[in-house]
């Protein structure tokens, strides 16, 4: 059941063997520089995994000796770092921007599949407006016909109908009668979706009329095209990884089925690896289709086939094929060592399969890898972040990360998953806090919950029959967690550790609980954190020698395979696949978990640079992760790469093992920050500074007292537990005030009150106010400038520094603000205070190693918001436009290695960086894009220029705004803010842009002599020609500047509507009037001609 099977039976293709390897040779000669077109800034539906098989494809590059040319302006990425690309540019992926490098660089040829969407966008613009002809640039790897022919529907459906494979019947519409008509044809239910767009965007399935007319005329908005197709909702979804080469050799590398069936994206659903639930004789007929398929297309690298599948009448049909790298490929070259991005790059240079990795031993990239295990995937949500956002998931993707889990057992790898997700449960029982009212409901519609309540229906004694009824989740999957619930009943059975017998503990290891959920069924504790019974369960586990066994996955074409390290831990079998011996040299680095709001691609950028330069000096580099996106586990990354879970009881198993010289928790972001004192109470040795100091940091009230005690100033705040005392509280500072209950990443659940009403409706949302749950109440600070410090330090004395600052005014999240370094508009004494501070709190907390303070400042005075004793997200930004590596320092300054001491000059640089949040708000159903103390982008970018309005232009270019051609809409709420924009539109109006407002903005620009046309509020006439919202349906602005004017209830006003129709018309939007001062003015200043193409190697 679980052999990947993939034999010899495609060994026609090969007779003209000869003949090819001359062409491959002639080939590999004639490249000497090839353009690899990034990815761009994370967003949902293309995140880290385009870092990873970008890296990967310049990897091969390197290898080749092929001079390497990068354009990605995602600065917090591996692949845009030092070594790894011959030249860097950090400008947005723009067919105009690929264009002007391409007549620069004069490359021979260019790589389109590593970059996703974008790239494989910007790469068939540039292939039909005739500018890869012109300068004889060749598309290495699958060509842009056959990229074309899986793109655009018609032509893939009219492909595939020439072999008679199956594809859902559908018919593409221009008009809403046609439709109807459409839709009539095929029969209720069925399925729309726009032509043309990122991962589902604008598509659903309707059950009847009444709702399609609605989906349809919301789907006409993003798309002249939509879709109406059968709707195959409850059939299986299965994928496969295949790859070909210019022989015809062409296998599929994994086969993977959706947990969840067909209605749900991929990219929301759960996914296991090899397929579990199909015979062997279906997952044969699956290949075999694949193949052919692939061959007709054409594809000559790696791509993934979808398939929706009835398991009862053997029915299926071709759903999509991306011929790029997706994120199922980062998966699978996870799931099966076979490094998919690597061999797809080798085969787009000419190489064929038998000349990858050592024919005649596994490690041949010829075959497809056989699976002695599972793996799992988990999607990671932030759904909660958004105002408005529905939870239901559904066609249209809106997860942010991912996981993956390796074990023996679908139950095991489905409770290490759910563990790994870090959302606050502990597997797939024993989350007391999940509670669902209606769960029939639950089951039919799901949201990002749906597998607990899957948890609750079992305990509640649903059957699987019905809960196969409501959710069409294969009874293979329902049973198997049924086995976890029945479980569970059974350790509840016995109340000590000491009736617990060994083979029942054992059997619970191996269905995957954790010493977390033992200790709370068997040892039943009444509340606190557990840390104790944890441990406790744990002494009794090693006691019995009941122990976790490691497992080694096979890998093709790693240099040595036999050395590659790539492992997971498993309690299905005992014994260890690789040796133990003490080595005091090395060290264990914990890595950055799921990609989320608030943590991503920088972490993983720290992480990898803190092994680099561990490796470099000499130690054995181990690191603990599971994200399978990202470049740190990738196994050619370290000595030892555990694919496992960063939780405390398996940090501590990998600690027990490896015995290490010790373990560096500051580059992975929140997750092993929070483990340090509980590694330093069980002696653990952690690497730089103390855990200890970082308890001092990360707790509100020693910092506060802290600070007091050194005469720094902070804004005034207090824990209260009572709603009396919080008006007490505001009474004494004023409005507004910051509301945040206790224990938070990123600043979630964050309020700003602007008056007692908001206070109050507050407070009651954020559940009960008690002793045990206080919230902070601080002072709100208006008009002050936020500024970022990011440093190094050792024994307390500050080696390297940068000081950057926000364009935004604080109270937009830092992770959000648009950040420029060096700081361009901060007084000079304001600079020299930062700098002082920072040494005193550097000394006091004796800090080795990496930290960041982020500072208010408001004329002269400077206040102190937090101090992490970590990497913060800016690290990788400040590092590469100063070129100087601050992980690498604090790497070396963690293990007492010596490092170059930057001198005073070093600090004045030219160039300017700019560091612009992306936003995914297109991907989000009704939510409002403002930003506020809550984070809310979901990936970045970073550019550089010689002045600010270059760095910003570029910034924000890369980030998808576009330059305005004729006309900008102003409706800017307060005052305040009109006043604010006065000088902007002074400027617009002098470079001759038709300028457009709601009814006060435009009485106040026009009384200040500045020609503005006025406009309808939505909610006046809505029929008018100059209504507002009619106006943005016909794209008659190419930039909207709203600036929300209060924060009462917003969801169904005025401004929320001109915001969101802003987003669903693929209009430039502003809502900052800071941000939107300098945009304006930096693109009155300069054209986009006027941007140099300038690589970051150049930046002298």
């Amino acid at each position: 059941m679980y052999m990947l099977c993939c034999g010899n039976q495609f060994r026609e293709g090969f007779c003209q063997e000869k003949t090819t390897n001359q062409i491959s040779t002639t080939m590999k000669k004639e490249l000497k520089k090839v353009l690899v077109l990034g990815s761009g800034a994370l967003k949902i539906g293309q995140a880290g995994e385009f870092d990873y098989s970008g890296s990967q494809a310049l990897k091969a590059l390197r290898e080749e000796g092929i001079r390497s040319v990068l354009i990605n302006p995602n600065i917090a990425t591996i692949q845009t770092s030092d070594g790894i690309a011959d030249q860097v540019y950090f400008l947005p992926v723009t067919s105009y921007f690929v264009t002007e490098i391409i007549k620069k660089e004069r490359p021979d040829g260019i790589l389109l599949a590593f970059g996703g969407q974008t790239a494989l966008n910007c790469g068939t613009e540039l292939y039909q407006s005739g500018v890869l002809k012109e300068y004889n640039v060749e598309v290495l790897g699958t060509s842009v016909e056959a990229i074309m022919y899986t793109e655009d529907r018609d032509l893939f459906v009219k492909k595939l109908d020439e072999i008679e494979m199956k594809t859902p019947v559908s018919e593409a519409v221009e008009t809403m009668e046609d439709a109807l008509a459409a839709a009539r044809r095929i029969g209720y239910p069925v399925m729309i979706r726009s032509a043309y767009a990122l991962g589902g965007l604008g598509s659903g399935i309707c059950p009847n009329e009444e709702k399609f007319v609605e989906l349809a005329e919301s789907a006409f908005t993003f798309s002249p095209q939509i879709l109406v197709e059968e709707s195959l909702k409850g059939w299986k979804e299965i994928e496969f990884e295949v790859i070909r080469d210019a022989n015809d050799h062409c296998f599929t590398v994994a086969s993977m089925e959706n947990f969840d069936p067909l209605g749900i994206h991929t990219g929301e659903s759960i996914v296991v690896a090899p397929t579990c639930s199909l015979s062997e004789e279906q997952v044969t007929m699956l290949q075999e289709l694949s193949t052919k398929c692939i061959r007709h297309l054409g594809i000559v690298g790696e791509c993934n086939i979808q398939y929706a599948f009835n398991a009862d009448t053997n029915d299926y049909r071709v759903i999509e094929v991306n011929a790029r790298l997706s994120r199922s490929s980062a998966l699978a070259s996870k799931a099966t060592g076979y490094p998919l991005a690597f061999v797809a790059a080798k085969i787009g240079l000419g190489y064929t399969l038998d000349e990858i990795g050592e024919m005649g031993t596994p490690n041949s990239a010829y075959v497809a890898p056989s699976l002695d295990y599972l793996i799992c995937k988990i999607p990671r949500w932030d759904l909660t972040k958004f105002a408005g956002v529905s939870r239901r998931i559904g066609s249209s993707m809106k997860s942010v990360g991912e996981i993956m889990s390796i074990g023996r057992s679908f139950e095991e790898i489905i409770q290490k998953g759910l563990r790994m997700i870090g959302q606050g449960m502990h597997g797939f029982v024993g989350n007391d806090h999940t509670k669902f009212e209606n769960l029939d409901d639950e089951l039919a519609n799901p949201t990002d919950l749906r597998v607990f309540a899957i948890a609750q229906a079992l305990e509640e004694g649903y059957s699987i029959e019905r809960i196969f009824e409501l959710t069409k989740i294969d009874p293979w999957f329902i049973g198997k967690l049924k086995n976890i619930v029945d479980y569970k009943a059974k350790l509840q059975g016995y109340n000590s550790l000491e009736e617990l017998p060994a083979e029942v503990l054992r059997e619970a290891k191996v269905l995957g609980f954790s010493d977390f959920q033992i200790a709370r069924f068997v040892l039943k504790p009444a509340d606190g954190n557990m840390e104790k019974e944890n441990l406790e369960v744990r002494a009794y586990r090693k006691k019995l020698g009941i122990l976790p066994a490691v497992k080694r996955i096979n890998t093709v074409a790693s240099e040595h395979p036999e050395l590659t390290n790539y492992l997971y831990m498993t309690y299905a079998v005992e014994g260890y696949d690789v040796n133990y011996y003490k080595n005091d040299r090395s060290v264990i680095v914990l890595g950055s978990g799921a990609y989320r709001i608030g943590s991503s691609v920088e972490f993983d950028w720290c992480s990898v640079n803190a092994i680099q330069t561990a490796r470099k000096l000499g130690y054995k580099a181990i690191m603990i992760n599971y994200n399978p996106e990202t470049v740190s586990t990738d196994y050619d990354m370290c000595d030892r790469l555990y694919f496992d879970e960063l939780s405390f009881e398996r940090v501590l198993d990998v600690i027990d093992l490896e015995q290490p010289n010790g373990v560096i928790v500051s580059v992975g972001g929140q997750i092993p920050n929070n483990l340090a004192m509980k590694l330093h109470r069980q002696s653990v040795p952690v690497l730089g500074t103390s855990p200890l100091s970082i308890d001092r940091a990360e707790n509100r009230n020693k910092f506060s007292a802290m600070l007091d005690q050194l005469g720094i100033d902070q804004p005034a705040w207090q824990e209260l537990t009572s709603l009396d005392d919080v008006k007490a509280f505001v009474q004494k500072v004023g409005y507004p005030v910051l509301v945040r209950p206790s224990y938070v990443l990123s600043g979630a659940a964050m309020n700003v009150c602007y008056d007692q009403e908001e206070l109050e409706r507050f407070l009651q949302m954020a559940s009960e106010v008690s002793k045990e749950y206080p919230v902070v109440v601080s002072q709100f600070m208006q008009e002050t400038k936020e500024i970022e410090f990011d440093a190094v330090a050792q024994n307390g004395e500050v080696v390297e520094y940068a000081i950057s600052e926000h364009v935004e005014f604080a109270g937009v999240h830092s992770g959000d603000a648009t950040l420029v370094f060096p700081a361009q508009q901060i007084y000079f004494s304001t600079a020299r205070q930062i700098k002082k501070i920072s040494r005193q709190i550097a000394k006091e907390l004796n800090i080795s190693g990496p930290f960041n303070i982020q500072f208010l400042a408001r004329k002269n005075e400077v206040k102190v918001i937090e101090c992490n004793l970590r990497a913060s997200r800016s690290f990788p930004f400040v590092s590469k436009v100063l070129k100087r590596n601050f992980i690498e320092t604090a790497t070396r300054i963690m293990l007492d290695a010596p490092y170059s001491q930057p001198d005073k000059s070093a600090f004045d640089i030219d160039r300017i960086g700019v560091k612009a949040s992306q936003f995914s708000f297109a991907r989000l159903q009704n939510a409002d894009p403002v930003l506020g103390v809550d984070m809310s982008s979901t990936g970045e970018v970073g550019c550089l220029g010689d002045d600010f309005s270059e760095a910003l232009l570029n910034a924000l270019i890369a980030t998808g705004y576009k330059i305005p051609k004729k006309s900008v809409l102003f409706s800017s709420g307060a005052t305040k803010s009109k006043v604010d924009l006065l000088d902007a539109s002074q400027l617009l109006s002098s470079k001759g842009y038709d300028i457009y407002a709601t009814a006060g903005t435009a009485a106040f620009l026009n009384s200040h002599g500045i020609p503005t046309t006025p406009v309808f509020w939505p909610d006046e006439r809505p029929n008018a020609e100059n209504n507002v919202m009619k106006m943005i349906a016909d794209h008659k602005f190419d930039l909207i500047v709203n600036i929300p004017k209060n924060h009462t209830k917003r969801e169904l006003t005025n401004g929320y509507r001109i915001r969101r129709g802003a987003i669903d018309h693929n209009i430039p939007l502003m809502t900052n009037a800071r941000l939107a001062k300098a945009f304006i003015e930096a693109f009155c200043k300069m054209k986009q001609e006027d941007i140099q193409i300038k690589s970051w190697q150049e930046y002298k």
